[in-house]
Parts: C-alpha cells; structure tokens; sequence
C-alpha cells in the first residue's frame, strides 16, 4: 500500500537579489540600459523530499543553510524561485513566536485574529479559546494588550496560540521550548500528545537529542543543498561531521547488543593503564556499539576504555547496585590547554539519564602534553532500572568562553543493567516510607 504524503517538495529553490547598498537597489530600478547591480544569493538549491502522514521528520543544518527559509515557502509565508510544494491538510506553525501579533490588542484579539489568518474560521478560535487561554496561563493579562506583556507571558501567549489548534501538519523552528521549566513541561507533554494523534510534525532545530529522540527521519541542509536524508542516528553522525570538517562515513541506526562477560583478573586493569596502544581499541571490547556517533577535532583522542564492576570484571551486563568503574584513555595529538573528560548514560531511545564531566566536578586535569597518554576513571553506582543504556565518552577544552569538542564519541558503550527491584522510571532516587501512627 502506497504512503499517504503530507507535505512534498519537489526541486524548490529560493533566488535572492543582494545588493551593497539601498542606492545600488535604486540605480538598477531606473537604469536605462537595465544594468545590473546586484549579484544572486541561491538559499535552496533544488531540494526535494516527502514527508509521510503521521511522521516526524526533522531539519538541521549549520546556521544559514536554508532551514528557515524552507519551512517559510511550505508555510506559503515565502513563494519559491522555482519547484513546487505540495501540502495535504492543515498546517499550524511556529516560526517566529508571535509573529503578526499586533501589540495594541489584547491577548484574546491576537489569538482570534492569528488562528483566522492561519485558514481557521472564527467559530472554530471561539471554540479552543478557553483551551489556548488555560494552556497559556497568563491570567487576567489574557485581556490586556500585548504591549504590556513580559517576555516570558508574550511566548506563553504565541506558543498556546499555535499548538491548541487541530492542525494536520505541525511546523516548529527551534520553539520547542519555551517559557520556564512547567512550561516547557506542558509543550513537551502536547508535541508528545501530537505524535500519539498520528499528527506530521516537520521540526527544525539545533538540540541534537531532541531530534534524536522525537523524529523519524531527519534532512541535512549544507549551503542549501539537501546533502542526506534518513534515519536520525546517520544524518546527526553527518551533520557533527560537517561541523568538524572532516569526511562523512556512513553508520548505521543504533541497536542493543547483547551483554556478555569479556574479561577478568587482578591485572585487568593494571594492564590497561600500562599498555600504549598505537591504534583505536575500542572496537576490541564486546561492550563496543560499532554503530556509535563520533565528531571532534581529534586533538585529543580517545583510544581506549575498560568497564568492570567492583570485582574487576570486564561485563557488559551489569546488577543493579553493582559499582561501574569506567576507565578512559585518550592520547593528546596537540597540546590542550583546558582539558575536560565526561560521559553522558543515555536510555535506549535516547533520553539523557545522567552525565558529568571534569570540569562540573571542579577537577583541573593534569593533562600530557603533546604525543602523551591520558588514562583517568569514573565510578558510578548502577541504580538504574534493568535494560539497555548507551554511554557518551567525550574529553573537550574550554578556552575563550567556549567549549570546543576534541573527541566525542556518542551511544560508543553499550551495557545492560539487570536484576533491579520494582521502582517506576530509571533511575532509583533513594526513597523511603514511614507510616506515623496517630495518637489521638
């Protein structure tokens, strides 16, 4: 059975005129001969895609490579050069949040006004004010002019104004959270409760574990070319690779492997400390994910690890409670200034569970200098519910006010955790419970 099409894009491009100056603009209007004086800006250079009914299929790429621009011409808010899009329902974006409000009317007035721009009839607004009203949660503020709004009741206000509709098709660029931390909840809760009602979602954002967790696809634009589409895990390895300027290798999706006992012995360890391996050994770990994510500098380079319990035992199959000792090594390529090493323990689907580094712990390193090794550990308690995790390794530098990856290695550890107690979620918190007797 042929897949029902939401939106198709079929070769658009987007063509804009650049000039130096507004009088340059003026000259090439009235000029005679019809000289020219503008040079020509391609922002999409003949992309196509199809996005199928009911998926969520996100849009990255480095600032400037036509993101915004293509979400505009499916939003009809921009017409293309050329090529034609198709959308098949009703369409609900965010682009910009409370673009078109006007600031002398009232909350109320700008919901009804924006939802009648955007193709719903006024009976359907009266119908969803009350739940866009409660959604926003602004108060009697609802009925006072947007002008008078704070920052934080204005995205409140633009955010429940766009999602507590019934669109077909929901369009978001970078608006996904917004507003405090209960807030963000509730916007996070409705994209969830979109992607259960089957809705299509084309999301464009810079939060690669978002992306990761919530799309089904994912489309790469690079100077406004569609340079990959596919699954998540592939595009967003592309995407680092682009960032990093080094060639694209080709991974596939993330999958759990099955834990097994690799090695033990008092000097397991000893011996992983003292070896100076030429080449990268991860591979040789039976907790190794070939299909991990990497990008990087590789100024530094992570070249080794080893995972054991309390025991020294080299597992990937852990019991809940046992002590996880992660040991890393790196081998410094270039002299770091202000080196930091981390790891991040990611769920299977994604969700970040807990990560530190050595700069949060507020531990300077005592790094090699150049052409030296690195060896250092971390010790974790598994109180985590039984199942598979993926561990990030990273070491990075913070110099200038920024933080510059040298070797991040993402999903490149997988383990599973077994034998926990009953508890709801992942991650046993400690509680306990003591009935007080009354005395009456």
């Amino acid at each position: 059975m042929k897949e029902a099409i939401a939106v198709s894009v079929k070769d658009v491009s987007k063509k804009y005129r650049l000039y130096n100056s507004p009088r340059e603009r003026f000259f090439e209007a009235v000029h005679p001969f019809g000289k020219k004086f503008h040079r020509e800006f391609l922002a999409l250079k003949n992309v196509s895609f199809n996005v199928p009914k009911g998926k969520t299929v996100g849009i990255i790429g480095r600032n400037g490579s036509g993101k915004s621009t293509l979400l505009s011409i499916i939003c009809s808010i921009l017409k293309p050069t050329s090529g034609v899009v198709e959308a098949n329902g009703r369409i609900s974006s965010l682009l910009e949040l409370g673009g078109g409000f006007n600031p002398d009317l009232t909350g109320r007035e700008n919901v009804l006004i924006n939802g009648q721009i955007s193709g719903f009839s006024a009976s359907e607004m009266k119908k969803r004010l009350p739940e866009i009203e409660a959604f926003a949660d602004i108060g009697e503020f609802f009925d006072q002019p947007v002008k008078i709004y704070s920052s934080g009741m204005f995205v409140r206000l633009a955010f429940a104004a766009a999602i507590n509709v019934d669109p077909d098709i929901l369009i978001l660029d970078e608006a996904l959270a917004v507003g405090d931390a209960k807030f963000q909840h509730k916007c996070f809760l409705k994209f969830r409760e979109f992607q259960e009602n089957k809705k299509t979602i084309i999301f464009v954002g810079h939060d690669m574990q978002a992306i990761l967790r919530y799309c089904d696809t994912v489309l790469l634009l690079n100077a406004g070319l569609c340079v990959n589409e596919g699954g998540p895990e592939e595009v967003v390895s592309h995407y680092f690779d682009i960032l990093a300027g080094i060639e694209h290798k080709q991974v596939s999706p993330l999958k759990s492997t099955q834990p097994v006992k690799h090695k033990e012995g008092a000097g397991l360890v000893k011996n992983f400390i003292e070896a100076y391996p030429a080449a990268d050994l991860f591979p040789s770990h039976h907790a190794y994910n070939k299909n991990e994510i990497r990008h990087g500098s590789l100024s530094a380079e992570l070249i080794d690890f080893l995972i054991v319990n309390q025991h020294e035992e080299e597992i990937s199959s852990f019991n809940y409670g046992d002590i996880i000792n992660l040991y890393v090594k790196a081998r410094i390529n270039k002299t770091v200034v202000s080196p930091h090493v981390g790891f991040l323990f990611n769920s299977l689907d994604n969700y970040a569970i807990y990560g530190v580094n050595t700069q949060m712990l507020g531990i300077p390193l005592n790094m090699p200098k150049q052409g030296n090794i690195y060896v250092c550990k971390f010790s974790i308690n598994a109180k985590l519910s039984a199942g598979d995790y993926f561990i990030d390794l990273g070491i990075g530098e913070f110099s200038n006010g920024g933080y510059t990856a040298l070797d991040r290695r993402c999903g490149v550890i997988n383990i599973r955790i077994d034998n926990s107690p009953q508890f709801s979620g992942i991650v046993d918190i400690g509680a306990s419970f003591t009935e007080i007797p009354i005395i009456p």
